[in-house]
């Protein structure tokens, strides 16, 4: 597969979100831009921008669509999100269909650290799920988990990543297009 079919096919997954509304609200490709609109007006780097982007990728496809695709064979945890269950394939399966599709590793791990970064922000902060849009059913950090996530050189970032997710939700911000993050994905890509 080249870059450009690369991208397009993970575009394509992205694309299909224009049809979930989430929160009654937005839909989920509107809350994925937003999240990277939110990056990129921070003046995150390339990467980070593409793991905004890429950050709610579990929540594009069911795991029917998931055994079909180039996900197989894995389990897929359930979170809950806004009231309703979604499956977690950045918790559990980004290792599998990010890399295929060219994602680098820096990338990788900003999106595969999206419920660590949630448990870590829930044990510092109790009001932090208080805006009705995250619930964790997942134990919160212990203090030793918190001290050891506080020491990875990626830590700023994959807190903030949580923070623009959950601040997407209520945003007004007016995203760009998809399309824009093309040539940016494909710049950055394995």
């Amino acid at each position: 597969m080249t870059p450009e079919q690369r991208v397009s096919a993970v575009f394509k997954l992205l694309e299909a979100g224009s049809k979930k509304v989430i929160d009654g609200k937005q839909t989920q490709l509107d809350h994925t831009l937003k999240v990277a609109q939110l990056a990129k007006n921070s003046g995150a780097d390339e990467e980070t921008i593409l793991a905004a982007l890429l950050l709610n990728i579990s929540n594009f496809t069911t795991p029917e669509q998931q055994s079909d695709s180039l996900i197989t064979g894995r389990s897929y945890d359930l979170l809950e999100v806004g009231g309703a269950l979604e499956y977690d394939l950045s918790m559990d399966s980004g290792d599998l269909y990010l890399p295929q599709m060219g994602v680098s590793k820096k990338t990788r791990e900003l999106v595969e650290s999206q419920v660590s970064a949630k448990r870590y922000l829930g044990a510092i902060d109790p009001s932090f799920g208080d805006n009705g849009y995250v619930t964790l059913p997942l134990p919160l950090f212990s203090l030793p988990e918190r001290q050891a996530f506080e020491k990875d050189p990626l830590f700023n970032q994959k807190v903030q990543l949580a923070k623009w997710d959950v601040a997407a939700k209520t945003t007004d911000i007016k995203p760009a297009a998809l399309n824009t993050y093309r040539e940016m994905f494909i710049r950055n890509m394995m």
